[in-house]
């Protein structure tokens, strides 16, 4: 039987303390993650979505009334796959020129995104995108994924509580700025570019 497999950790567990806990990295990852990889193959075993790729399960069931569970899921693991690609143990440091430029220079940037991820309501993802050529900033609800839009991600924000309950409880201010100061991992960042 086709299994999507979860992929390896970019770093050790424990890599990214104090600003995020090994304990969170196991829940999240290990946790979060794996149940929506374990629940997507379940959905998808026997359908038209077998075998094919991640993005192409995510584009093909957006649009596909009666595949709502497997969109949610798929996204889910895509947003999360990319999510733990754009941290890193010794990241945070420069914003790249090109982000930089774009917002105003790097304090414009950070600030505009920490704004951004505060503002969602509920569960979501702040992203930072290339829409037509422009580095912009977007929120997404729940599972919804720039790819789907027709957006880049070039970096992103779990901002749903399971991303930071456990080290920040409900200070997710505190948690925005542990990620821009010292995970993001920029080396990914600048790859998307």
């Amino acid at each position: 039987m086709f299994k999507l497999e979860q992929f390896p950790l970019p770093f050790a567990p424990d890599a990214l303390a104090p600003h995020m806990s090994a304990e969170t990295v196991h829940y999240h990852y290990g946790r979060h993650m794996a149940t929506y990889i374990d629940n997507l193959n379940k959905l998808i075993s026997g359908t038209k979505y077998e075998k094919k790729p991640l993005a192409d399960i995510i584009i093909q069931s957006v649009v596909d009334g009666s595949a709502q569970k497997i969109f949610n899921n798929a996204a889910q693991v895509f947003n999360h796959a990319f999510f733990f690609r754009c941290l890193r143990a010794d990241g945070g440091g420069d914003v790249p020129m090109r982000v930089a430029d774009a917002f105003g220079g790097a304090d414009k940037f950070k600030a505009d995104f920490k704004e951004a991820a505060l503002a969602v309501f509920g569960s979501g993802w702040t992203w930072l995108v290339r829409d037509n050529g422009k580095l912009r900033l977007v929120n997404t609800s729940n599972a919804d994924t720039p790819m789907v839009h027709g957006i880049q991600p070039l970096l992103t924000l779990d901002v749903w509580e399971h991303a930071y309950y456990l080290d920040y409880q409900n200070r997710r201010g505190e948690f925005i700025d542990a990620f821009l100061d010292h995970l993001v991992n920029w080396d990914w960042v600048n790859e998307n570019l």
